[in-house]
């Protein structure tokens, strides 16, 4: 198995490259690969903590993470993407724990909320989250709000 580095930085601690690399992995999996015209850059990325996973080849994992009063009342995660090819590796799993634990570490929470894209349910199930409230289409992708248990 290919092992990934994971890196929590803010804004201003990101290189101008990690920028560049998580924007264009952003924009392949959210605008490209599901085909959804949104915009991506919103002016929060300047507010959140950025999770990072890397490996030999680049950026293949990322999440923005956000303190509570920020996106939500709670804590938040969000713009959680792992290259298609690098998907078979449970880069997801390990990317949203060191999310979590990035949160719970900095802020002092264990709180979280998400939207999630509603065929991923079992998958933050999978990692202490919990559906709440009725799917919701957002930017034309079935979605629902999800919060840790």
């Amino acid at each position: 198995m290919i092992k990934m580095e994971i890196v929590v930085k803010t804004f201003n601690e990101l290189t101008l490259n990690e920028l560049y690399d998580v924007l264009k992995l952003r924009c392949e999996v959210f605008v490209v690969e599901q085909n959804c015209v949104y915009p991506d850059i919103d002016d929060k990325d300047q507010k959140a903590l950025h999770i990072i996973g890397k490996d030999d080849s680049g950026i293949v994992a990322y999440t923005r993470c956000f303190s509570p009063g920020i996106y939500f009342t709670e804590a938040a995660i969000g713009r959680v993407v792992v290259k298609q090819e690098m998907r078979k590796f449970g880069y997801g799993y390990e990317i949203m724990k060191a999310s979590i634990e990035a949160l719970k570490s900095r802020y002092s929470t264990s709180v979280i909320k998400l939207s999630g894209q509603t065929y991923l349910i079992k998958f933050y199930e999978s990692l202490g989250f919990r559906t709440i409230g009725e799917p919701y289409l957002e930017d034309g992708i079935p979605h629902i709000a999800m919060i840790t248990t």
